[in-house]
């Protein structure tokens, strides 16, 4: 067994002599053997049977009484496997088989050092004692200090007045110090009494008792506090607490005090079980004095995700607050954003094998705006797939089928149960330099409709949308695609050495004109169509509607690689070309109000990513109407990094008839003139231990501010502070008389650097993101590097 722990707390407090229990070896010639440095950090760890070694003894003198005693004096050198010690007298006392080392003790067992003035061994129970003891760990930071330590069992200790910090030598910011001090490692538990925490040998904090960890094992206990100020909710202070409570579950609770609203109970139980894992969030406040008509608030978030003998596939996402106003009222809640405008409850069983896959689906929401637009509820959804790749060469065959029941709380809105069979055969060609695929599929749908209560018949097809709805209603509709695409590959010199390919595709789609009128909106919306959905055979992400099609895509993408084959830049630009024009306008959620479809052909879609010398980086796309002759969509990122920091820049804009186009409600109390929006964002490391980083967004459109936030921290050896200020717009400005509302907010949190801390990701840092930000960082570039 091993006489020492390689954890952090149990190595500082067992700086104890693990010798043989036989008589100590006189060594004369100091080569015999090589004994190994008092400062090394040896990683291998000692022998199991260490204690049953020789050890070896060098001395510059030697006094024995026969039978009594041996004396060694003079820069006396004992090792014994990975164990050294040096002292200025050791004495074996032989008929008690007892060690006892005196005057500027060093004892070193490749993993921590010790300095006592005075150590003892029994050789046959193996307890150890050790005098005025200072130690240091050779293997990562950490040392302290005991006026006694004893080793009473194979893996017991016991601390007289001990301390220990992670700091440094010279470096006295914290320490914990305690009157007594049991170790246990067996149980991987260090166990205080009266311990108090020092800051620059301050006492700061007291406690009579205090357990943690001295290993891998999770300990129940208090974590580090965190205290801001907000415009909101005023000071605010947060204790969380973990709790230990089996193996496979835990518990971390949070008392967080809010000087305008009062004290909110939240917690988060993780589990780990035969079915997979998972953890349950809540978040209780139940007295809001601020919203005090708003009574008690709350929310809750159940997630699992596991599978269950290889074949069966669980998975849940379910989340509810008390009211709609939950987040925007709630500063920060670890369930959803204040921009959410629903939560998702959904859970799904899977049973998978290796031609065939079977599901059962329940999806609702929770709606957190006012309007009436509910979605519907799947309740349930029962799906089979069937996968026969290489019926024959060169062909494949898959069947995709699923039962759906829709349900919803709208009034005037019908609910209906869906059955879709959809089977379809592919012919795939592909070799290095080109790839040639043709599918056609058959698409089979049909639909039973509760229309009671909704009106089917008055207005027109643009007023009402649920005008010539039938109760049942069958279509049947083909669907045939070809995709074909190369590419080719030269080198140039244009701008140094590189090597450039030109990577042209084309794609003929052909979808029959069925009229679907007669079937509703359950859960199908327009999909969004940038270079790579100019290639997708379907326009909306679900079935009831089948958009017709009789159109080429085309396209092509030319990349540039340098002489190590790394990506540089990806230019890609392509366009559908309707053979068919009256199939152009199935491209809008409100086709029928559409009147500017005026040629044959689509918008532009081009994309561009540019790395230069992994120092300049540029992301780039936009959507341009050539009906309008005016620019659709578009975004920009352009990003700087040198030693230490990054700056962006970027843009994005989407005009307000493009969003109406794809969405399927009015945007007028969303937005006026559509989005442009732009930020500036940035960070810097200012010296070793110091960092800080920036962020600015603002609209052009309303010509406001969104927000804006700044952090600065600090890490030392062994300890950090960080604050954070943030400002940022609370409410829809897109009607002109509207006073814009801020909240600011200012935090501050901090903790000790070691014995398992984990800060986790420097603000400062490329890509480091917070759960103050509303708006965050994007990575600029997806070059293949």
């Amino acid at each position: 067994m091993q006489c020492f722990s390689r954890t952090l707390l149990a190595a500082s407090i067992t700086t104890a002599l693990c010798v043989p229990t036989t008589q100590a070896e006189t060594i004369i010639d100091s080569s015999v053997q090589e004994m190994p440095s008092i400062d090394q950090c040896l990683i291998e760890p000692a022998a199991e049977n260490e204690t049953q070694l020789p050890a070896h003894v060098e001395s510059d003198r030697l006094e024995a009484i026969n039978g009594d005693k041996a004396m060694y004096s003079g820069d006396v050198r004992v090792t014994q496997g990975n164990k050294t010690i040096l002292a200025d007298n050791v004495t074996l006392h032989q008929k008690e088989n007892i060690v006892v080392a005196e005057g500027n003790v060093n004892f070193s067992d490749g993993q921590i050092k010790s300095v006592s003035e005075r150590a003892t061994n029994n050789l046959t129970t193996n307890d150890i004692t050790l005098e005025n003891t200072d130690y240091e760990f050779l293997c990562e930071p950490g040392r302290g200090d005991a006026v006694y330590v004893s080793k009473t069992g194979k893996a017991v200790y016991e601390i007289e007045d001990g301390s220990i910090t992670s700091c440094p030598i010279g470096d006295n910011a914290w320490r914990l110090r305690a009157s007594s001090i049991s170790v246990d490692q067996n149980e991987e538990q260090a166990t205080f009494y009266n311990p108090r925490f020092e800051i620059q040998s301050v006492p700061i904090f007291y406690l009579p008792y205090l357990t943690v960890p001295i290993g891998d094992t999770r300990k129940t206990g208090f974590l580090y506090p965190t205290v801001s100020y907000g415009s909101s909710d005023g000071f605010e202070a947060e204790v969380p607490i973990y709790w230990n409570l089996a193996p496979n579950y835990d518990l971390e609770t949070t008392l967080k005090y809010m000087q305008e609203r009062g004290t909110q109970l939240n917690s988060k139980f993780r589990y780990l079980n035969d079915f997979g894992s998972g953890s349950i969030k809540s978040e209780y406040l139940p007295d809001d004095q601020k919203y005090q008509d708003k009574g008690a608030r709350w929310g809750a978030q159940l997630e699992h995700s596991g599978i269950f003998q290889q074949s069966w596939l669980f998975e849940i996402d379910y989340s509810k607050v008390s009211d709609i106003d939950y987040f925007t009222d709630v500063n920060s809640s670890s369930i959803g954003n204040r921009e959410d405008g629903q939560l998702l409850q959904e859970g799904q069983a899977t049973y998978r094998t290796q031609n065939w896959d079977a599901s059962i689906l329940v999806r609702d929401f929770q709606i957190l705006t006012k309007n009436n637009n509910l979605p519907y509820r799947l309740m349930p959804q029962v799906a089979y797939n069937y996968y026969a790749p290489q019926v024959m060469d060169h062909l494949d065959f898959d069947l995709i089928s699923h039962i759906s029941k829709f349900d919803t709380d709208a009034s005037g809105k019908p609910s209906a149960t869906r059955v879709h069979v959809e089977p379809g055969i592919t012919i795939p060609f592909g070799n290095t330099w080109g790839t040639w695929t043709t599918e056609a599929r058959l698409l089979g749908t049909y639909y039973q409709q509760d229309l009671d209560g909704v009106d089917t018949t008055s207005g027109t097809a643009e007023t009402n949308p649920y005008y010539g709805l039938e109760d049942t209603a069958f279509r049947v509709i083909p669907e045939f695609r070809s995709h074909a695409g190369i590419v080719l590959e030269r080198d140039t010199k244009i701008v140094g050495n590189y090597t450039q390919t030109l990577e042209p595709q084309v794609q003929y789609l052909y979808v029959p004109k069925e009229n679907q009128e007669n079937i509703g909106f359950y859960d199908t919306t327009l999909l969004q169509t940038d270079y790579y959905g100019l290639f997708r055979s379907r326009k909306y992400s679900g079935v009831d509607r089948i958009a017709s099609a009789n159109q080429v895509s085309y396209g092509a993408s030319s990349r540039f690689f340098d002489d190590e084959y790394r990506e540089r830049l990806n230019i890609s630009f392509g366009q559908i070309f309707y053979i068919d024009r009256d199939t152009k306008a199935s491209n809008t959620q409100n086709s029928l109000n559409n009147t500017k479809q005026n040629s044959s052909y689509s918008s532009w879609a081009v994309d561009v990513d540019f790395n230069y010398d992994d120092s300049l980086f540029y992301h780039g796309g936009l959507q341009y109407d050539i009906d309008t002759s005016a620019m659709q969509l578009a975004n920009s990122t352009l990003e700087y990094r040198f030693a230490g920091g990054y700056v962006q820049t970027n843009y994005r804009y989407v005009t307000k008839e493009y969003i109406e186009d794809t969405v399927d409600f009015k945007v007028g109390s969303i937005t006026k003139e559509g989005i442009s929006q732009a930020g500036l964002l940035g960070a810097y490391q200012i010296s070793p231990k110091w960092n800080a980083s920036a962020q600015y967004f603002y609209d052009l459109t309303t010509e406001e501010d969104l927000e804006w936030l700044a952090r600065l921290n600090y890490k030392s050896d062994c300890w950090y502070i960080g604050f954070t200020y943030s400002n940022r717009l609370t409410n829809n400005i897109s009607n002109p008389n509207t006073t814009p509302e801020y909240e600011n907010n200012f935090s501050v949190n901090f903790g000790i650097v070691g014995f398992g801390t984990n800060i986790g990701s420097d603000s400062g840092a490329i890509g480091g993101s917070s759960a103050d930000n509303s708006l965050s960082y994007g990575r600029p570039f997806f070059l293949n590097n």
